[in-house]
């Protein structure tokens, strides 16, 4: 039986019946247009989203995983290839690096941000190494500035995974414009979220866009005159039209994740847990707000009996998972990951939660801690 939340970890139909109007406007343009495959809608998102992230091109693709997997083709990845990655990031990272036939490589994270640790990627290129995805995690940029730096000397291409972070800043330039190329997903629960699978890719580099666009489309630039094997993964116009709508309130929604971190720090400060971080050089978007608790699922269980809703993003580091035996990692090749996995706590988090939930949210931890001390 699914359990029904006083606090839900997310809800998405809070926001849908605030722009419930705007989203059917946008879809009835769509349907009379007879225009269901690319098409303008599609253009529109696009040329939107390029200019919102700060770059020349915005690729729509039909989800986030297929983002990741064709950018990585286009970026000449291919099988015995390898391509560097975090220990703490969603499956899908790694396997878009399996789908081109190459081996994911994986570091461990620094404990602040919960983000790759570039001080330890150097010693993970090899002659095969192509790329480095580094995951912007639960909102929070990765320190992006000694990536590309390292890129540039050992000539390697950098593909950001931005699917946790739409918006957020390093040194005041938005994730996507970052490194060579940034894969998005917009699943429904993202800070931009359609209303089923999507994805983008965007680039300032033309011939790379150019490369996806064909890539994308069953390999062909002109129709019916196949240059490549390609792949059929658009993305969708009805989405494409939806992302549109929300894209016009996204700043507003991060401003009011932004409005809620500080409320949870706030009230969470006196207790013996790890509130998440913001660098100076970051603004934060707060997909997730994610804390360190030594009582992690102890807490957790607690919150769901009292009705409030948790998300343990993610419980396993990727290597560890069953699928990577093959690639024979141990706990002490990520120390960091491997022990944040089992400390990590994402509470309630969505632009709609009220104030009054939050304080909800932090009583019950409260007495938590409260009970734990006795």
């Amino acid at each position: 039986m699914q359990t029904t939340f006083k606090v839900p970890a997310e809800d998405l139909t809070r926001q849908y019946q605030q722009i419930q109007g705007e989203i059917a406007a946008a879809i009835d343009e769509v349907l009379p247009s007879g225009k269901y495959t690319l098409g303008p809608n599609l253009e529109k998102f696009e040329s939107e989203f390029a200019e919102y992230c700060g770059v020349k091109h915005c690729i729509g693709i039909s989800n986030g995983t297929e983002a990741l997997h064709i950018t990585l083709a286009a970026m000449g990845v291919d099988p015995g290839d390898e391509v560097i990655t975090q220990a703490n990031t969603y499956v899908a990272t790694s396997f878009a690096v399996n789908y081109r036939g190459a081996t994911p490589v994986f570091v461990d994270i620094e404990p602040e941000y919960f983000n790759m640790d570039v001080k330890k990627i150097e010693e993970k290129i090899t002659e095969r190494t192509k790329v480095i995805i580094p995951v912007h995690m639960y909102g929070h940029p990765v320190d992006m500035q000694p990536i590309m730096e390292l890129a540039q000397k050992c000539n390697l291409k950098v593909l950001e995974d931005a699917s946790h972070a739409h918006g957020a800043t390093y040194n005041g330039a938005r994730t996507g414009s970052l490194g060579d190329a940034a894969a998005f997903s917009f699943y429904p629960s993202k800070v931009l979220g359609a209303y089923g699978d999507a994805g983008g890719i965007v680039t300032n580099d033309d011939l790379l866009n150019e490369r996806i666009r064909v890539l994308r489309y069953m390999g062909q630039e002109v129709k019916h005159t196949h240059q490549v094997i390609g792949y059929q993964q658009r993305l969708d116009p009805i989405q494409a039209a939806i992302l549109s709508v929300k894209l016009k309130h996204l700043e507003e929604w991060i401003t009011k994740r932004h409005e809620i971190a500080e409320l949870y720090n706030q009230l969470l400060s006196d207790l013996p847990i790890k509130l998440p971080q913001e660098a100076d050089w970051a603004r934060h978007v707060y997909y997730m707000y994610t804390i360190h608790s030594w009582e992690r699922d102890a807490l957790s269980d607690y919150l769901e009996i009292h009705g409030i809703g948790t998300q343990k993003i993610y419980a396993s580091p990727v290597p560890m998972q069953p699928c990577y035996r093959y690639l024979e990692y141990s706990v002490d090749d990520i120390p960091v990951a491997s022990q944040y996995a089992d400390l990590l706590l994402c509470l309630p988090m969505f632009p709609e939660l009220t104030r009054n939930e939050v304080r909800t949210v932090s009583d019950a931890i409260h007495r938590f801690y409260d009970e734990v001390e006795k």
